[in-house]
Order: C-alpha cells, then structure tokens, then sequence
C-alpha cells in the first residue's frame, strides 16, 4: 500500500453525527473522466485549512494551495456491511480515515461548494467544470459521493482570508475506460459523505451560528452586490423607479442580479420570483474543447455546472435585511399574493438577537369562508396579522433525509392545485446549502373556501416550519412552543443529546407528534428515547407518524392532515401574529414594529382612531366638509354649468343665484373649525419627520381599514338578515343602502377634508371677502405635494360627489412642480373598465403600485401616483415621470339606481381618456352586455378627446383569456369589435350632435393586431389558498414593455406634458365635462397658446408672401410704364403673366412647406391643433387666390393707364419734335443777326416763337365725358328685368348728382314683411334693423371701392360702375338667401344713393387726368426748361451744371418720390409688424386683449360705442392712430425713408459710376439711355423731361455724371423734409397702405356672432368655424326684451347652456333652443366660459354704462343682476387675461 501523506486539518466550529453503515453498497471505481499518461489531476476547491499550513504554488492558476494526498489499491468493489456497523463522530470539515485500509473517508459540511477540478497540463478549470460529474449513493441515513480519481496529488485553494467556509459538494469525475483498462493500476478513491438534513443546511450550534454568522452575513451581501445596503437601505421607491431593468425579462446572470431579479419579479407577482439560479453565458467552440479534453473517446456523461448560486432563502434574508420597513412590506405583501411562505422570525444576521416581523405583514389582508358560513355565503375578512387562528409549528431534530417543506407544501395544496408554498431541496436551487437563513422561522396559512367537499380544513389554520436543527435553533423553539397548539417533530434518530433537550419539554400544555421517517433503517435507539418520551410528553401512540419505506409521500399527507384535523377539533387556542409578537418580545426577540418611529407614527395614528366608534357618524362629526356641503356644492357646479332646473328664470339671473348659493356654500365651509382628528392629523403629516410621517400614514391607513372593514360586516349582516326576513323593513333597506357605500373610511378622507378647508378659504379670496394676509392653510398644497412625491396616491376626483376640488388639485400639482424644480416632464398612463374586473390590480402588477383591492375597497373616483424614472432613461423614455391614474370601476352597482349613472360614467371616461397619453380599456370578456356598454362609454370619451386636437393611445385588455391560442382565435372577435366600435362611434356622434359622421379610425390610431392584449385570470387556482397566476404577471409583463416601448418610440413626435400643461387639461377638461355637450364645450388655454402662436406664424408667413407680391407689382409697374402701350410686346405681356403665376406658386408652396415644418416640429401642443392644419393650408390656397386677383388687377389697371397716356404721349412726341425744330430755327435766326441779343431780347423772340407755334400746333385735347350720364345709363340696363315699377321709379328719380347730398333713409316700402309680422312691432324692429344694416355695410364697401379707383391717377372707365353694380348685386342676392325681404324699391334707391355719391368722385377723377394731360398745361410746363437751354446755347455757356440739376428735379426727383411711395408702405407695415407692438397684432385674440385693455382704462362710452356697433371702422380708426403715433414716435417714418430712399439711391450711385467706368456712352444722351435702361425695373423716368434735358444737351459725360452726383444729395435732403413735414400728406400718397395691411391680419373674415355680434377670431381667411374667445351681453348690440323694452343682458355662453329658446328672421320665426343653435348656424362655435368669472370684463362695461347704452338705443336700461354691480375694474381685467391667456 502507497504511504500516504498526513492530512492537514483545520479546526472545525462543530462536530457533525456521521453514521457509515456495513450495507451492501457499491462504489463504482472503474470510469475515469480525465486521462493523460502520467494519470495526474488536480483538485480545486474551499476547504477550511489551518492558517498555519504550508503553501505551495498552484501549476495552472497561481493560487496558493495546500497538498492533501489519499491512495488506495485498486478495487474492483467496495462493500460496507451492515454487521459492521459502527458510528463515529468525527469533527466537521476534517479527514477522516475508515476502517477500510484503501479507502479514504473525508467527511466535508453542507457548505463545502465550488470545488473546481483542473487537468495538471494544459487544462483549464472551466474546461474542467464542463466535464465535472457528480455521482451520488443514498444509504439509509447518509449520502455518500464518490469520485474515483487517477490523481497523485489533491489541493485545495485558499482564499486571503486563511479560512474559508467548505461549500455543499465535492465534485468528482468518473473514467469512461474499459473495466480492463483500470485492473492492475492503483486508484485513489475519495469518499464524500454530506450531511444530507433536509434542504442541505449546516448544522451548527446556537453559540457558533452568533459567532459565525456576521462573517457569512458579509460576504453573501457581497456576493450579492447589497454591501453597503445594511446602512443605505433599500427603499420602495428605488425598486418601483421606471428604468430600463424593469423590461428586462431573462434570469439573471450574475449573484449581484439576483436581489433585483428576485425584486423585480415579485413586484410583478411572477411565481418564478424564487428562481435563483443562474443563466451563464455558454462558451465558444464548447465542442471542440470537449472533444479535445476527451481525445479518442465518442461518448461520456457531463454534469453540466449548476452556476454558483444561492439558496432562495439567502437572497430573501439579504434583501430583507437589507431594506428599509416599507419596502419589507411590499415584498411581504407581494409574497403572500404569490402564496409564498413569509419570513416570521430572522435569524440574527445583522444583530445580535432574532427578530419577529409584524410591521412588514401589516399590509396583508384575507378573505376567507369558514365552514360555519358556508349556508349564509358569507365571508370574513380581516388583516392577517389580527386573525387568531390554530397554530400548528413544523420542526426537526437532527438530520433527516425527508424533506419537510416539500411536505408541508403537499399538506397545504390544495387536490390537483399544488403549489410549493415553503423552499424546498426539489425546487430551482433549493438544493443549494443555506448559508445564512438557519433559525429563519416561516409561516403559511391555510384558509378554507367554503367547499366542504374541497377545502383541507374548515376554519383557518397558521403553519410555522423552522429552518435547520432544531437543537442550533432553541430560541426559536421555545418561541414555537409558546405560541403552537401542537409541534410536528421530524426526526430520523435521536441521540442523547436530542434527548436530553426533549426532556425539557415536559409540561408544556401542547401536543407534540413525532415524524419518524423509517426508510433507511428502525434504529432500536431512537425507538428506546421515543419510548421513554412519550409519558413525559402526554403523548399516544396517534402522535408518532412513521414514514415507513413502503410508503410513498402521499400516505403521510394524509395522516398529517388527518393529525392536524384532529388538533383543530380537540383544541381552541387560538393566537394571531400580534399575540406571537409579544410573545417573542418576552424570549428576548426583537420585534420590528418596536423601532421608535414606528411607534411614534402608531402613537399619532391611535390618537385619531381611538375616537372613531361608528364611521358614518364619525364622517359625519369630524369630516364635516365632505359630506352634504362638498356634494352640495359639486351640484350646484355643475347647475352653473348646465341650468336644467332654470325654469323661466333669466339665465344670467339664476346664474348669479347659483352663484350666490355656491359662495354660502363655501362660507359655510369655512365656519367649520378644524375638528381635533384634522387638527391630529395636519399637525402629524406637517410636523412629523419624513420617516415618522410614512409610518403614521400606514398606521392611519392599517387601522382606518380594520374600523371600516368592522362596520361593513356589521351592516352587511343586518342587510343580508333584512333580506332574509320575512316582512321586510324596505325603509331600513333603503338606509342600509345608503350606509354600506358610506361606510369606506381611509386616509384619502382626511386628506379630501384637507382640501375642502382648502378649497373654501380660497373662495372666500376670490370673492374678496378675506385678506390674503389672513390665510391660514396655505402650507396644505405644499404637504400634499410632499405625500405624492414619496409615492403617496392624491385623490383626483372624488369618487363620493363626483367633483373635482380644482383649485386644491392645482395648488398641490403647483408645489409638486415647484419642488420638482420645474423638471416634470411626464407621461399619463389610466385605466377604465366595469367595477370589480382587477383594474388596480392590474396597475399594482404593472407598477408595483399599493391602489386598494378587495371587498368595500373598491376605487371610488380617480387616484394618480408619481413614479420617477430613473435619469438614465428619462431621455430615452422623453419623460421624467410615470402618473398613473386608477379609476373607480363604470357601471358601479351602487350607482345604477341613480338616474344620471351613465352620464358619471361618461364624464369620468371623457376627463381620464383626456388626461391619459395611454389609456387602459379593461375587458371582462364574460359579459359581453356589459362589455359594449364600457365600449359605448369609451368611444363617446374619444369621440370628444378628437374635438380636443388630443389622441391618446388606447389599449384593449382582454381579461380572464388563457388559451394560448386566444390571439389567433379571436381574430374573427376582434374584427367584430372593430366594426361594432365604428357603429358605436357613429351613433356617438349624432348623440353628441357631432355634425359629421365619423368612424373609429377616425378618432384614434387603431391597429385591432397590436392594441389588444388577451390575459388570463388573475389566480391560479380557486381562492383563498390560490396563488398569482404566473401567465397573469407574464402577459402583463408583455403589456407593461409594449407602452413602454410605445413611450420611447412616441416621445420624439410630440412634446410629452409637464405639471402646468397637465393641470390646464384637468381644468378644461372638468369644465367641459361639467357641460351637457362636451364637444362644444371645450376649452383648453394650451390649445389657444397653441392656435395663437400658429396664427402669429401664419400671419408672418403671410405677410411675406404679401410683400413679395407688393414689390413684383411694384417691379412690374415701372416695366409697363416705361414702355409705351403700344410698344409692350406680347413677350413682354407673356413673361409679366408667366412670372406673376410663378411667384404666386411659389409663395403658396412656401407657406405650405412652413405650415407642415412647423407641425412636424417639436414645439409644445402641436398635435392639440392638427385639426386646424386643414382650416390654415384652405387659407392659404385662397390667400394666393387673392392675391393673384390682386396681382391681376393691377396688371390690367397699369395697361390701362398706360393705354390712356399712350395717345397723349404720342401727340407729346410730336409737340416735342416740333418745339425742336422751332427752337433750332430760331437759333439760327438769332446767330446770324449782326449784333448779338441781349437776354430781354432774346426771351421776347423765344416768347414770340412759341406763341405762332402754339397756335399753329393742332392740340387735340382729351375728350371729356359726362360721368353721370354713363353711370345712369349702366344703371337702368343693370335694372331694366326688374319690371315696369322699376322703370317708373327710374324715371321718376332726381338725378344722380343730387343723391350726393341726400342721406340714406329708410322706409317701410324697402321691407316685404310676412303677414305673421307686421302686427309685432318686435319682428319689424329686428327686419328694419338688419335692412338699415346692411344698406350702411353696402355703402362703405362701395364707398373703399371707389376711393380705391380714384386714387389710380388713371381715367375713369365704365368697367368701374358695372363692377359695383355686381358687386351690389351679390350682397343683396346672399341677404336674399337667408330670407331678408328685402324689396325691389330698396334696391333702387340703394343703388341711386351708392351710384350717386361714386359719379361725383368718377368725375373729379376724370375731371384730374384731363387736366393732368392736357396738351396746353404739359406745353407750358416745359417752355422755362426750353427757354432756359435756348439761352445757355445762344451765349456758349457750359450748362452741364444746369442740365444736371434739371435732370435730377425734372427726372430723377419725381422717380425717387414714386420709388418711395411704392415702397414705403410694405416697410413701414414690416417695421410695425416687427417691432415691439408686434404681439398685439400678432393675432386676432392678442388685439382683442390689448384694445380691451386700452379701452378699460380710458372708459369712454363713445370709444366703447364706436367698438360695439361699428367694429370695422373703430379697428381702422385705431389701427391708423397707432400708425401715426408710431410714425411720429421717435422719428420713426424719417429712419424708415431714410432707408427705402438710401437704397435706391445708392442703386442709382452705383448705375452712375459704372457706366461712367464702362465707357461706352460717349454723349449723355446715349448715357442717359443706358441709365434709364439700367434702372428699368426700378425707377420709371419721364421722357419729356429727358427731351428737354438732351435738347441741344453736348455737355462732357463725366463732368455730367458728376453734377448729377453731387445734386443727388441737395434731392436726398428735400425729400426727407417733404416727408417731415407731413406725414399723413406722405403716408395718403403710398401704393400699399401699411394700415390696409395691418387691418387685413387683425380684423378676420369679418362674421359676428348671430346673438350678440363679437367679431370672430378664428386665424386664416378660410376657417370652417367661426368663434371667439369672449362674448358680450346681447343687449350691447341693441337686443331688447320684447315685452319690457328693456336691453337684454343675456350672454350667449350661458344661453347656450340654459334651457331658453330664440327665434329671428332666420329661424322663419320658430323656437330654437339656444343649445341647438348650431343647427340654425352651423358655422358659428360658441363656448361656455371657461370659468365663472370669463365675463367679468362686459358685465362691468355693461354695469358702467347702462344708462348710456340705453339712451342711445332709445330703451330702457337693462335689470341688471346684483352681482354684476360687485364687479371692479381689475376684476374686468383679471377675466380678460384669463380669457386671452395674457399673463
């Protein structure tokens, strides 16, 4: 035998009882695994060495080891007898050598794991891991593991420590060999022989585990990544944070990602939480490594590596110790919804003494029918930790190879559920040692369901299994002891010293029951100590329970449950957690709810508890604001909003009653002193620290919830017994209704009473009836605040008076976004669905959320909850917070007595869809009634969110679907739905008087593949004892990755919303809610901010398209005046036209472009006014349609004029060349005089000259026209259809002239009144009206036409009088149209007044351009120029100087003032429109804010007059005193000529200077030709100047060019002084009129509102929809009340609420109810106020200047409501910049 080498052994903490018995067993020797020719191997592992070993260097990896060396012969077989048997206890961790002189015997603790066995040449440990095989014989007792190794040597690692605790195996190889191979060689053999107790946990003594335990302690929370979490804690809010480990799916990898696999699948309620073992990452080219490891070998049997891992209950420990209270709650909750068992005690990891844990199960509660109830049905519920129940403790002695837990999970299961509620050996690593979690006491229950025939047990029963020997555990026995009515002892053998431990147990008033598993062997010695027990232990022969060999596992469950039967009949000691915990607090355990915040937090909530004896009564008492007043007031809200009880009442009186009864409400409200539970609980949530204050509001929530659920079962019971009752009380029936619901009782009532005492100061500030000074609960919003950003769910709508605190819910959004620091970028997730299908539980296991679940805690009204997302993600995510919102269930049982049932659920599904960027629509596919109803309900909520611009993305659930099969096979479904759902949509949309019809894809994005998700049911099983079903978590799992991947895929389409944006939807939302038709209804200042600033881009993309086509008609002017009429060729026509349409082309696509660019661009609400991208791209299209008419009419009017001086010009040229000749004769004649002609002499020859030529010349002057006739005679063909009245009224008529002076009258003749009419003087008053109105809007629109033609310069033509007649005619053909009976006389004598007043002007303008063109005037013009250049060439005088200053008076000056005038205009409306009144012309809303405002403080009647009934010519009135003003203001018009004048200029420098450097013109006529030819585009130049200028003109071209430059500054100076000194004279004479300009993007399409005449304000020229933000009191556009004469103060957005009617000349008289005005007008939206006081500003107006009003419309003042007389001014200006959204 080969000597073998001494072992070094170290010290071991205890000894293990280790049995090797002479049994025939074999240990297979003959396979070897690694083979190489000198057969060496080396063995890694953790061994527990003496520090004072020697080391050597490892040969593969360096380490440090330690040589232990054991040889043996070869055998073939080894056989150990059973009549040799012989025990030996032998230290743990050390060799020891057997009996058996070639067998070596090491015996290794549980812990001994991770040993690594590696090939001595060229062979990796990982290589080696891949081929490690383990091989495994049971005795009857002990499991002995063998690996026969070819090796010389053995080592084993060291870590630095010196000592290392040994791991679980010693992982042994096996030679695949022939059996001939290995016979004659020498082998060494290792026997391993574990101790195998059950779930492979260390033995230890109680002494060792204390000692020990730190160091373990550590070094797992390493492992685990939680070092460092002892004193930083884990807190709930990191593990429910939104990061991107939360959409991981896959098991971990690594030990650190254990503690968050196991969090994260536990929050999610997946059953796999338990599943600690790794996923290792395989490695390449494995096969190649594995075949050359075993070279010529074809097959072997690999045991793939386990992966380092650890025990489920070592993670649970670590993560338990290593969280904070709260966060132990949520995952004890979590655990107990999974059915796992719950830690109850922990070991003393990281203190010195156990400790109870009761504080973590406070959250749980059960519902359970014992079978006591199961006639009645009833049910009891209660809080785990308060029911007392039987307790039966599981427990073993010793080490036993029949695993407890898996048995007690056999016990507790339910027939054909089972489900492993304990930690087993069987499970995924429960077969990895415990390294920490010994002494860890757990406890499961089990709770019948009234099934007789099914359920285990018939009333609760508590099983509590301690972990490991119980001798190492004592403490935790004896706290087993005294709280178990019996102890289950699992034993295998007993020895003396189990024994003695047993003997102390006498005495104890309990029952013990032995479990003796009898597989290996009946060892005469455990049956002697049993014997011996059993008198001592009061114990029968019923309590030893033998688990025989013949038996299988199913057979002892039944006797198990047939012993603990037994015990919940004989015995009634029942005991609940709280009752264990002071208990243990006796034994010196330490219990987790003594920390002295939780105390203190439970002190505070008892002291508002302690008071509470009966809910109803104590809400009544104590939550006085909630009650009748709150519901009160939420009614009266939404009476303001609706007036269905109005009656004949005026609608602005009973709004100022509700008012009125609102304000005492809240008055009312205020005059509640704080009651001492509010008072408790303000100072509690204010004064307490953070940690204190979330202890005391669990403590309120725990024991709120244990009172509430006390009272509901009390009244529950009487109302069942009522039933019951033969002659039933319907009266008591009635009030028990009433009761139940209101017997809910949590923290959210102190919190809504918060709010109401909130609420109501705040309305007393309002109305001005409190100093801000004197506030008192301003500090509430802020504590709120500080509750929902520690996770805390904030009420949004009161479930109890479906109501909206609004201004509380603002306030505390505020201070959240305050404290947040304005960083609260956010996405909206909510859930709707039918009461009672798993809503909240659906968010809570999406979110790991806390939203109440289960009987009498159902969702009442809307809760939100924050989640922050993690920094990391919030860029990917596009947000910086997750709120979701929870919402009562629809179709409330509760409810559906209640006459507006479906309108509440309407109204909660309209706000949450509204508020919501995804929207959960939870299915409960079992009925399928209900099902369409919520879909009807939902369909009407998106119906009215497209009115809003608002599409959020919704997600059909389909709950209670497991079949795998359930997508394919609903296809057919789910096209169904979709086709139910576009019929459901059209409906809809008639009920909501939509206007069009609409289908579903037209309200939303609605993909039927992705937006349904089929979940199955909840639990898996039947409850109570059923677990989460795990295809439940999965598939939510699924949903919850989708929206998250929909998030980051959206969020860079459209700015996600922030708190401010968030609180603005919430009250337009509510508002518009709170009115019966929503879509009408709606207001949001978000939208308007949006739509305002797409107008103000809109309006400054117009007006650039507006300039362009001002300076191309500019351009095209000066290239038809330059040219003669007849010397326009038809290129040039052509190119003019063709260019024309190219820019108006481009100008509309450039807008176009801007318009899709600005909504592809990111900017804040864009996707809230997609519906209005239609109206802006319509108006675009007809702005260039305008403009080309514009551009058009101009072409044609300059051919016009240019056609007209063609002839005179032509007669000019003749003149011109006859006036040469004369000239030149005459010089002739004069120079050939003997004596030279002094100047007298010389201008009294020039004088005599030009007289003979003047009469000799054949002036035919410009025919003159009478205006009149032309105009009479235009007028009867446009009336000669008319009839023979017509005729004679023609006939009859004065002439036209004399209309000039005559006014427009009007007469009866001009109306053709129905008979129904003419006797009610009402009817007349309205049509008389409406006539003189429309006569007057005729008149100044003919009146603009004709000044507009006037101002041409060019000659009047008859085209001018047919197109006003046509112009006439179309107006009166649309008032025909809409039945104004109108008569023909009328339209005569309109005509005859309009035509009258236009000839006057028509032949002042003909009357000028004869004048301005006659050939005589034009002569005598020119003459001083001629007699000037005669002189200068009679004398030989240089007149270079004087001819270029003629050029540059007679030429240039004249071109430059019109260059001006052209130009001037566009500049002046661009630097207006641009500078700092910019916004207040920036749109039509912002000009209505600032005219307002203006008109506010000036409060002048006549000013206020002018805006009511002439808006039109009060706009341009203002418009043209701002102008002047701004022109005036800091010499502002002389900058901007300075400019336009210095632009061309410099272009006529730079024109001068190179053609002077070009050199091609050597006279200055050929000069000025190319100067003129240059400047073509630019300046139009008069010829017959330019004659004058060349006549005799031989002047030096440079000395030329140079006087003209150096006059060039002499015309700059006079034209800026002209300008100077008379602005209005210089803005008159512009082309393009900047207020023309400035009006056109201000003053709209020009409609009123039918009722009160508003001007609209809607952007764009071709809007769909007209509206305005505001409207006034109908009585300030002289609506009267018919039967008192007085003015009306009705407003047209409370009328259309109201339940009043009208009717006018466009309803032919019929009554209309106002709210169905749109079918009278249909292109008019008319809003409600956006609150009460939207209208502040026109009742204080209306208030001030009644009296005015009503004089000036010759009526009586109206009577005005007594609130309108409270109205300040600054109440008027504060409404005005809520409605305008002006800050």
């Amino acid at each position: 035998m080969t000597e073998r080498r001494p072992l070094q052994q170290a010290p071991a903490p205890s000894d293990v009882m280790m049995k090797v018995e002479k049994e025939e067993m074999m240990i297979l020797g003959e396979e070897q695994l690694v083979h190489n020719s000198n057969h060496n191997s080396q063995l890694c592992g953790f061994h527990p060495l003496n520090p004072g070993v020697d080391r050597i260097k490892h040969k593969c990896d360096g380490t440090l080891i330690s040589p232990v060396v054991i040889k043996k012969e070869e055998e073939k077989e080894m056989v150990i007898k059973k009549e040799e048997e012989k025990e030996m206890v032998i230290p743990q961790g050390r060799h020891h050598m057997s009996q058996c002189a070639n067998i070596s015997v090491v015996c290794q603790p549980p812990s001994l794991k991770n040993l690594r066995k590696c090939e001595t040449k060229r062979m990796s440990p990982s290589t080696y891991e891949r081929g490690r095989k383990r091989m495994r014989c049971n005795t009857e007792e002990t499991t002995v593991r063998e690996s026969v190794i070819d090796v010389d040597k053995y080592t084993i690692s060291l870590e630095d420590s010196g000592v290392q605790i040994p791991s679980a195996e010693v992982l042994g190889t096996k030679a695949a060999n022939s059996l001939n191979h290995n016979r004659g060689r020498s082998e060494d053999v290792v026997i391993v022989i574990e101790d195998d107790e059950e779930e492979n946990g260390p033995q230890e003594s109680g002494a060792a585990l204390a000692n020990g335990n730190p160091d373990r302690v550590k070094r797992i929370l390493m492992q685990l990544g939680l070092n460092g979490r002892k004193s930083n804690k884990l807190t709930l809010e990191e593990v429910l944070e939104v990061n991107l480990e939360m959409l991981k799916s896959e098991a971990a990898r690594t030990l650190q990602d254990l503690p968050w696999y196991f969090l994260r699948k536990l929050m999610a309620l997946n059953g796999t939480a338990r599943n600690t073992g790794l996923v290792l990452k395989t490695e390449e080219n494995s096969c190649g490594d594995e075949e050359a490891d075993v070279e010529s070998e074809m097959f072997c049997l690999w045991e793939m590596d386990s992966a380092v891992s650890v025990n489920p209950l070592d993670v649970l420990c670590a993560i338990l110790i290593c969280s904070d209270s709260f966060l132990q709650q949520e995952i004890l909750l979590k655990m107990s919804m999974c059915q796992f068992a719950l830690p109850l005690i922990l070991p003393p990891l990281d203190a010195p003494k156990c400790t109870f844990i009761l504080w973590a199960m406070r959250d749980i509660v059960k519902k359970w029918r014992p079978h006591s109830l199961s006639e009645s049905r009833g049910f009891q519920e209660e809080s785990l930790v308060q029911t007392s129940m039987l307790t039966i403790s599981f427990v073993r002695m010793g080490s036993c190879s029949l695993s407890k837990s898996k048995l007690l999970n056999e016990v507790l299961s339910p027939p054909q559920q089972h489900h492993d509620f304990f930690v087993h050996r069987d499970m995924e690593c429960g077969n990895v040692p415990r390294e920490i979690s010994d002494g860890l006491v757990e406890i499961s229950w089990y709770f019948p369901g009234g099934r007789e025939n099914s359920d285990l047990f018939p009333d609760p029963v508590a099983v509590l299994n301690l972990r490991g020997d119980t001798v190492s555990h004592w403490m935790q026995f004896r706290f087993l002891l005294e709280v178990s009515s019996a102890i289950f002892i699992f034993v295998e053998c007993l020895h003396e010293k189990e024994y003695s431990k047993m003997l102390t147990l006498q005495g104890a008033a309990l029952k013990y029951y032995i479990i003796l598993n009898n597989e290996g062997r009946k060892s005469r010695e455990t049956l002697g100590f049993l014997n011996k027990l059993a008198p001592m232990l009061n114990m029968n022969k019923s309590q030893l329970l033998v688990k025989e060999k013949s038996q299988n596992n199913a057979e002892l469950v039944k006797k198990l449950r047939l012993a603990m039967g037994n015990i919940m009949n004989l015995h009634h000691r029942m005991v609940d957690v709280v009752d264990m915990a002071v208990k243990s607090r006796f034994l010196g355990i330490c219990v987790d709810e003594d920390e002295e915040e939780c105390c203190v937090g439970s002190r505070q909530a008892m002291a508002i508890t302690a008071e509470i004896k009966e809910v109803v009564n104590y809400k009544r008492n104590v939550l006085r604001l909630q009650g009748d007043l709150w519901k009160s007031i939420g009614k009266t809200e939404k009476e303001l909003c609706r007036m269905k009880d109005q009656g004949d009442a005026p609608a602005e009186d009973y709004k100022s009653q509700l008012k009125k009864k609102l304000f005492q409400l809240r008055q009312e409200q205020y005059t509640c002193d704080l009651s001492d539970g509010m008072v408790k609980f303000i100072s509690a949530i204010s004064q307490l620290p953070q940690a204190e204050k979330r202890y005391f509001l669990k403590w309120l929530k725990y024991r709120l919830d244990h009172v509430a659920r006390g009272s509901l079962s009390k009244l529950r019971d009487e109302y069942k017994a009522k039933c019951h009752t033969a002659g039933e009380d319907a009266e008591r029936l009635r009030k028990l209704d009433k009761l139940i619901p209101a017997s809910s009782l949590g923290v959210e009532h102190f919190m809504r009473e918060m709010g109401q005492f909130y609420e109501a100061e705040s309305s007393l500030i309002k109305e001005g009836k409190m100093a801000k000074s004197k506030r008192q609960f301003t500090l509430l919003p802020g504590l709120a605040a500080d509750l929902m950003l520690g996770g805390f769910p904030i009420e949004l709508v009161d479930g109890d008076a479906s109501n909206i605190p609004l201004q509380w819910v603002t306030d505390v959004l505020t201070e959240l976004h305050s404290k947040l620091g304005g960083k609260s970028r956010m996405q909206v997730i909510t859930v709707l669905g039918i009461q009672s299908t798993g809503k909240s539980t659906l968010l809570n296991t999406m979110f790991g959320l806390q939203y109440a679940v289960g009987s009498g805690r159902c969702t009442r009204g809307a809760f939100m909850t924050l989640l922050r997302v993690a920094k990391g993600f919030q860029q990917e995510l596009g947000c910086d917070f997750i709120l979701v919102i929870d919402t009562e269930g629809l179709k409330a049982p509760e409810l559906a007595k209640l006459e507006d049932s479906y309108e509440h659920d309407n109204e909660l599904a309209t706000l949450v869809i509204g508020l919501s960027d995804i929207t959960i629509v939870n299915l409960a596919v079992e009925n399928i009634t209900e099902m369409k109803d919520i879909l009807q309900i939902v369909v009407h909520a998106f119906l009215r969110m497209e009115e809003t611009g608002h599409k959020p993305n919704c997600q059909f659930v389909h709950q209670n679907v497991g079949d795998v099969s359930a997508h394919d096979q609903n296809m057919r479904d789910r096209k169904r739905l979709l086709e139910q759902l576009n019929e459901m949509t059209k409906a809809a949309a008639r009920m909501e008087k939509h206007g069009r019809e609409v289908a579903f894809s037209d309200i939303m994005d609605y993909d039927p593949e992705k937006h349904n998700w089929y979940i199955p049911g909840l639990w898996h099983g039947i409850p109570p004892m059923a677990p989460v079903n795990t295809g439940y978590s999965e598939c939510v799992y699924d949903l919850k990755k989708y929206l998250f991947e929909w998030m980051k895929s959206h969020c860079h389409n459209r700015a996600p919303k922030n708190i401010p944006h968030f609180i603005e939807w919430v009250r337009s939302l509510w508002n518009a809610v709170k009115h019966e038709h929503f879509i009408f209804s709606f207001r949001n200042s978000l939208v308007a901010m949006a739509y305002n600033q797409l107008i103000v881009k809109y309006s400054e993309w117009e007006w650039d398209f507006r300039k362009e086509m001002h300076l191309w008609v500019s351009k095209a002017e000066m290239m038809i005046k330059n040219n003669w009429a007849d010397e326009i060729s038809p290129d040039l026509s052509i190119k003019l036209r063709v260019e024309s349409h190219q820019k108006l082309y481009d100008g509309e696509q450039k807008m176009l472009s801007s318009l899709k660019s600005y909504f592809e661009s990111r900017l804040d609400n864009l996707h809230l006014i997609e519906k209005y991208r239609e109206d802006f791209a319509r108006s675009t299209t007809s702005l260039r349609m305008e403009l080309e008419c514009y551009v058009m009419g101009k072409y044609e009017e300059f051919l016009l004029i240019q056609k007209n001086r063609s002839k005179i010009n032509h007669l000019q040229a003749e003149y011109m060349k006859t006036i040469k000749n004369k000239v030149d004769n005459l010089l002739a004649d004069c120079r050939e005089r003997a004596q030279e002609l002094g100047e007298e002499d010389l201008e009294e020859e020039f004088e005599k000259m030009w007289a003979r030529m003047i009469a000799e010349l054949p002036l035919n002057s410009i025919p003159w026209q009478n205006i009149a006739q032309s105009v009479h005679y235009q007028l009867h063909k446009d009336l000669e259809t008319r009839g023979s009245f017509i005729k004679q009224m023609l006939q009859q008529a004065q002439s036209l002239q004399s209309y000039q002076t005559n006014p427009f009258q009007m007469k009866k003749e001009y109306l053709d009144l129905p008979p129904s009419c003419e006797k009610k003087d009402y009817f007349k008053n309205e049509y008389w009206q409406a006539v003189e109105e429309l006569a007057t809007s005729l008149m100044e629109e003919c009146e603009s036409y004709v000044a507009k033609k006037v101002q041409t310069e060019g000659d009047y033509d008859e085209t001018f009088c047919r197109e006003l007649l046509q112009f006439i005619n179309d107006k009166l053909q649309e008032q025909a149209d809409q039945h104004l009976p109108i008569t023909a006389c009328f339209e005569t004598d309109l005509k005859l007044h309009i035509l009258g007043k236009a000839i006057g002007a028509f032949q002042d303008m003909h009357q000028s351009f004869i004048m301005a063109n006659d050939p005589t005037r034009c002569l005598e013009k020119l003459k001083p120029h001629y007699l000037s250049s005669f002189k200068a060439v009679y004398y030989e005088k240089d007149a270079c100087q004087k001819r270029a200053m003629d050029f540059c008076h007679q030429c240039l000056r004249p071109a430059l003032v019109d260059y001006i005038n052209k130009r001037l205009g566009i500049k002046i409306a661009d630097d207006f429109l641009s500078g700092k009144q910019s916004m207040q012309y920036g749109s039509r809303a912002f000009f209505q804010f600032a005219v307002q405002k203006k008109l506010l403080e000036e409060m002048n009647f006549d000013a206020y007059m002018e805006y009511i009934t002439n808006y039109k010519g009060f706009v341009q009135s203002w418009i043209q005193k701002h102008l002047l003003d701004y022109c005036r203001e800091g010499k502002h018009l002389d900058g901007l000529v300075r400019e336009v004048l210095s632009t061309i200029l410099q272009k006529v420098k730079d024109t001068l200077l190179s053609l002077l450097q070009e050199g091609h013109s050597s006279t200055v006529r050929n000069f000025l030709d190319s100067f003129c030819q240059k400047l073509n585009g630019d300046l139009a130049i008069s010829k017959d100047g330019l004659d004058v200028i060349l006549f005799k003109n031989t002047a030096n071209v440079e000395h030329f060019v140079r006087n003209i430059q150096t006059c060039l500054l002499k015309i700059e100076e006079d034209i800026l002084r002209m300008v100077e000194m008379d602005i209005e004279t210089t803005l008159s004479n512009l082309q393009v009129h900047p207020q023309d300009e400035i009006f056109k993007r201000v003053f709209g399409c020009g409609q009123q509102c039918p009722f009160c005449k508003v001007p609209c304000e809607a952007g764009g020229g071709s809007h769909k929809k007209h509206f305005a933000s505001v409207h006034w009191p109908q009585g300030l556009s002289q609506l009267i009340w018919a039967e008192s004469k007085k003015l009306s103060y009705a407003l047209c957005s409370s009328a259309i609420a109201s339940q009043k009617k009208f009717r006018n000349r466009t309803t032919a008289w019929q009554w209309v109810f106002y709210k169905d005005y749109r079918q009278v007008y249909p292109d008019w939206c008319i809003q409600p106020d956006p609150s009460i006081r939207s209208s502040d500003y026109w009742k204080f107006i209306f208030k001030e200047f009644n009296q005015q009003f009503a004089d000036k419309y010759s009526v009586l003042p109206a009577a005005l409501p007594s609130d309108w007389q409270e109205i300040s001014k600054l109440q008027a200006l504060a409404s005005i910049q809520e409605v305008f959204n002006v800050k």
